[in-house]
């Protein structure tokens, strides 16, 4: 497999703007969005695109955060607009953004790894 490339698993995309991260409502949570990658596709590509589908921000994979125990690969996303196309499959009432304290203390599903991240990038 080429550097970069996944294998199958779930890639959740970390997008931070302005003290917030972007969030998605899933059944009886708020996770950060994700999505599989389709064959031969980076987990950077993997998460830009399962953002766009999800919301319709457009955004740039940057940063793989590396995970100690291998699970859930997630990207660092910068953000490329600051409004939805409209073209995202979730109603706007399924998308936040929460402030990095929230995401990192709360009832948000959100891997140590990202949590470290987001703490690193609070303002003081």
């Amino acid at each position: 497999m080429a550097v970069g490339q996944c294998a199958g698993s779930v890639v959740q995309a970390v997008v931070v703007y302005d003290g917030q991260v972007l969030l998605v409502a899933q059944t009886d949570r708020w996770e950060l969005p994700s999505g599989v990658p389709e064959p031969g596709e980076t987990a950077a590509a993997t998460a830009a695109r399962a953002v766009y589908e999800l919301t319709g921000y457009l955004v740039d994979g940057s940063q793989t955060l590396s995970s100690p125990d291998g699970a859930t690969p997630a990207v660092v996303c910068r953000l490329l607009t600051e409004l939805p196309s409209g073209d995202g499959r979730l109603a706007p009432q399924q998308i936040r953004w929460a402030p990095l304290a929230k995401a990192v203390a709360s009832d948000a599903d959100v891997p140590a790894a990202v949590r470290d991240y987001l703490r690193g990038h609070m303002p003081a």
